[in-house]
């Protein structure tokens, strides 16, 4: 086993639970904005967002458009799958949305715990491709900035996760080498892949049970299986 110095996580869908956030978020703004005069309940707005935001966002991260378009953009779509063109009130659900999901405080199982025990251990770091303002603020709303020396952002250092330069910046930020450093993250091909590519070992956080072609350093469904070798 190999004695790591520097442990990364990745915050959405790894501690931070993503979807259900989103979903409560998505939900709170459904209602604060009668859309049921649009759509039939919450689910088909909710789904429409997903499927618009899913294609946008990898757009943003290969940088093909910015943030500022992406946050209303999706919404703006969203309102047109039912006929409906308001740019002002697609910007309005926006910002809306963003401050209602950095409230919401739904993490993973043991997120507190795993996290309590290694950094008895070990420094901790994030490594996000989240919006800068919007990760710091779930980690404080979630109690979670009390276990991290550092985030970091794409966002600031200008280059997304896939690139291994970001893993890179990172490592070198902490005088980290390779064979030192662990990357956890739940997005195969993002945060695996990615720290792969640049070096880093990865724990594969995979509570789906996906099958994946390639085989991470470690893989476990629940964050409590890090006990088992950190």
């Amino acid at each position: 086993m190999k004695a790591y110095k520097h442990i990364f996580f990745d915050l959405d869908r790894t501690l931070w639970d993503f979807d259900a956030n989103s979903r409560e978020a998505l939900t709170d703004v459904f209602r604060s904005h009668n859309l049921d005069r649009y759509f039939e309940s919450p689910e088909p707005f909710i789904k429409s967002y997903h499927r618009h935001n899913e294609v946008l966002w990898n757009r943003y991260r290969d940088g093909h458009i910015k943030k500022e378009l992406l946050r209303s953009l999706r919404f703006e779509l969203t309102l047109r799958d039912v006929k409906i063109i308001n740019h002002d009130l697609a910007k309005e659900i926006g910002e809306e949305y963003l401050q209602l999901s950095t409230e919401k405080t739904i993490l993973f199982p043991f997120t507190h715990e795993i996290l309590a025990y290694l950094k008895e251990k070990y420094p901790l770091y994030i490594i996000t491709n989240g919006f800068r303002e919007t990760q710091f603020s779930k980690m404080k709303n979630c109690d979670l900035e009390k276990y991290f020396e550092h985030v970091f952002t794409s966002e600031t250092i200008g280059i997304n996760k896939p690139h291994p330069k970001i893993f890179q910046w990172a490592m070198s930020s902490v005088n980290g080498k390779k064979d030192e450093c662990l990357m956890i993250g739940d997005d195969f091909d993002v945060d695996i892949l990615g720290a792969k590519s640049s070096g880093m070992d990865q724990v594969f956080f995979n509570p789906e049970k996906l099958v994946t072609k390639i085989k991470p350093s470690y893989e476990i469904s629940s964050l409590i299986e890090l006990k088992n070798f950190l």
